[in-house]
């Protein structure tokens, strides 16, 4: 966290938003994005997520810390920081941001959507949908490694059903993102000229099957096509709403996608003699100052989404990577990629294997976040 924010500053000011909603800031991307918001434009941000809380005895989880850790730094450097804990897809959760927002900024000058979620119950009809990560039409076949024990191994994939699309669509695609920004706009809480950024992915061939030509894949495409649904209902205030597609990184959801973490450890390997590798930190902090807030007319490609993967998918970097998933195996897959950089990052994202820290020593496990909105 202390790095992150390190990072942003050292970078200097962004001229960015200054009262910001993220919608799951507590880990990856939405975390990053509340970080570059705080530290890089001065910005009073408001985080909806769903964590476990501390208690005497059990630990929360990763991101509840993640939060207590950022809202005392931004509250340390003067910086308003509020967060809401809670089921993000329920109408009692955005009622609640709602009157946060009335009471204490008025309006917000963005929006970042950064949901993963597993499952989503509807909060018009309490129907409870569960995403599945499955090909379409046909068994997929491909390497994979448990990032564990180093096993490269073949995988074979089933493929899904209509319903296993159309639950996927309904957790991961954009009818939550617009039911929120529908939501704000009713209570005039969005400001002339509001950002709304959604964070999605496309990927290479090698992964396409099972993840953009795939059941995540159609909700992908749902979510992207409600940019153009949100931008028309926002036109009265000049707003818009943006994809930012951003590169393969270590999170929590693509450490469970079957060929991704052998993808990822291949690239990581690639991007780093490539001197082009970026973390969560290094790409929101680029999106932010080389893409939304560079003034002027921010720029897409010909599907109107911001391509924050340009390095990964540069040809050479994807050239190189294809020839090492053609010749990785358990054996060669140590010097052929990066799976150690991988497991750190995969670790470091429920804080293990950080440099400096006695992980004998006793804690105190019961921490607040600051600016918990009870």
């Amino acid at each position: 966290m202390e790095n992150e924010i390190e990072y942003v500053r050292n970078n200097g000011v962004v001229e960015g938003p200054k009262k910001v909603l993220i919608i799951c800031p507590s880990t990856g991307f939405g975390l990053s994005s509340r970080i570059t918001s705080a530290f890089g434009s001065n910005a009073a941000t408001i985080g909806v997520y769903f964590e476990i809380p501390a208690a005497p005895g059990k630990p929360g989880s990763s991101g509840w810390y993640n939060t207590a850790a950022f809202e005392k730094e931004a509250t340390k450097a003067g910086l308003y920081a509020k967060s809401i804990n809670g089921d993000a897809f329920s109408d009692e959760i955005k009622k609640k941001t709602i009157d946060l927002i009335k009471a204490d900024l008025g309006q917000v000058d963005m929006v970042i959507y950064s949901v993963a979620s597993p499952r989503r119950t509807h909060p018009k009809t309490g129907v409870t949908y569960n995403s599945v990560l499955k090909p379409i039409g046909k068994p997929f076949s491909n390497k994979t490694v448990n990032f564990h024990t180093g096993v490269v191994s073949d995988i074979t994939i089933e493929p899904c059903t209509q319903e296993d699309i159309d639950n996927t669509v309904a957790v991961m695609g954009g009818e939550d993102w617009e039911m929120w920004i529908d939501a704000l706009r009713a209570e005039n809480l969005l400001a002339p000229g509001v950002i709304t950024v959604a964070y999605s992915y496309i990927g290479p061939e090698v992964t396409e099957a099972v993840y953009r030509k795939g059941t995540i894949g159609m909700a992908k495409n749902h979510l992207e096509a409600t940019t153009k649904v949100i931008t028309e209902k926002l036109k009265d205030i000049e707003g818009r709403a943006y994809i930012s597609v951003n590169k393969a990184l270590v999170t929590q959801s693509s450490s469970a996608i079957p060929v991704i973490p052998l993808y990822i450890s291949l690239l990581y390997k690639v991007m780093k003699e490539e001197g082009v590798h970026e973390g969560c930190i290094e790409q929101i902090d680029r999106l932010f100052r080389d893409r939304l807030f560079v003034g002027g007319e921010i720029p897409t490609d010909e599907e109107g989404r911001i391509r924050m993967d340009d390095w990964e998918l540069r040809d050479d970097i994807q050239e190189r990577v294809a020839r090492l998933w053609a010749e990785v195996t358990t054996e060669t897959l140590p010097e052929k990629g990066d799976l150690e950089g991988y497991r750190k990052e995969f670790f470091n994202l429920f804080g293990f294997d950080v440099p400096g820290i006695d992980y004998n020593a006793d804690v105190e496990e019961v921490v607040e976040v600051p600016g918990l909105v009870e």
